[in-house]
């Protein structure tokens, strides 16, 4: 090629390198509805944009867990649900309306340039997890003898004492319903065996679109009776927001994922009220829906040492096996006469979804 047409080459194809570059910076950050906007201006955009919603359905959890979580969609044209994914739980310093971006999905351009060994594999083909503030606040805790505990320095805290009891301390203090693992001040590291619901999902999971019931958590795997499946994570208190959340609900348009959780308290004359609410932000958790019968999933309150609030997780309460539905019961009170419909087909089904006053 001679040096003139080398000219012509490079000017003819800048704009479009450039506009390239741009769109791999800026898709990834986009809503649905910003990203068809976009794919609306031209032909370049709108095959980057399907590149993009096609990368999007393959993993919900943008690399953060073990393992890729899909959506799988063979009922309509929602390709995959949009949400600000966090694999643990983040409490905001202050309630916050302005919830921040997080980039999700490459585009084909992006994909030529760093291999299809980075897409599933590893963290670094997303943003992470959304900074929503400070982390949880840490306190000490009292053991039964009325003693600060601010964290074990077991070497193995799943070594049983002479007494046939566990010699670390954070498992001296369960009770209650609540179940207490180590910390961020132990000694211990992640491969504690009493961290089982901090290592994150180590299940395979996916998310099946169902014509009633919407987007529904499926086990991927069989999963065994105990096994840790995952925890229910939340942003902020919710109670303010449940009315709103109803009124498009009940139109067909919208769908919540707020849960109220009640911990009573030692003395038996306080009860602690969390309201977690992983609508806009969340794990696969949201997904799980409600069955009468009480499901496949049990749950548990585990509060680790040194931390205030507990987290809500969830358990396999029988052996599940692959492509089985996972759900639990949302609870047993019904004060709406008017709720929303209950499609979990169990034998017992009230035909009506838990509900109460928030």
């Amino acid at each position: 090629m001679s040096q003139q047409w080398r000219k012509k080459f490079h000017h003819h194809h800048q704009p479009e390198a450039s506009l390239l570059h741009c769109a791999d910076l800026i898709l990834p950050w986009l809503t649905p509805v910003e990203l068809a906007n976009v794919s609306l201006t031209c032909k370049i955009l709108n095959q980057l944009a399907k590149s993009l919603t096609l990368h999007r359905s393959l993993d919900v959890s943008r690399s953060l867990e073990t393992f890729p979580i899909r959506f799988h969609n063979l009922v309509d044209h929602h390709p995959y649900a949009f949400f600000m994914y966090t694999p643990s739980q983040v409490l905001p310093s202050s309630p916050s309306k302005n919830i921040p971006r997080q980039s999700w999905g490459l585009t084909c351009n992006s994909l030529s340039r760093i291999g299809p060994k980075s897409v599933t594999g590893s963290p670094g083909c997303d943003a992470g997890v959304p900074d929503l503030g400070s982390s949880a606040r840490l306190v000490n805790l009292v053991d039964e003898a009325g003693e600060a505990v601010s964290g074990c320095r077991c070497r193995k805290c799943e070594e049983v004492d002479d007494n046939g009891g566990f010699g670390c301390p954070c498992r001296g203090l369960e009770g209650m319903g609540i179940v207490t693992e180590c910390g961020p001040s132990c000694g211990c590291g992640l491969e504690c065996g009493n961290r089982m619901s901090q290592r994150g999902i180590s299940v395979r999971l996916k998310i099946v679109r169902d014509g009633r019931k919407g987007w529904s958590l499926y086990a991927d795997q069989p999963i065994q009776q105990g096994e840790f499946v995952c925890e229910l994570v939340t942003t902020e208190e919710a109670r303010r927001r449940q009315e709103a959340y109803d009124k498009f609900a009940s139109a067909g348009r919208f769908s919540s994922a707020l849960l109220v959780v009640r911990e009573h308290l030692p003395s038996g004359k306080a009860c602690l009220r969390i309201n977690i609410d992983a609508t806009r932000v969340g794990n696969v958790a949201r997904f799980i829906n409600h069955s009468c019968d009480g499901g496949n999933l049990s749950t548990a309150l585990i509060r680790s040492t040194g931390i205030l609030l507990p987290r809500l997780c969830f358990f396999a309460s029988k052996n599940i096996k692959q492509d089985e539905e996972l759900t639990f019961s949302y609870g047993d009170i019904r004060m709406r006469a008017n709720g929303l419909q209950c499609f979990c087909s169990s034998s017992c089904c009230f035909g009506v979804l838990p509900s109460e006053d928030t």
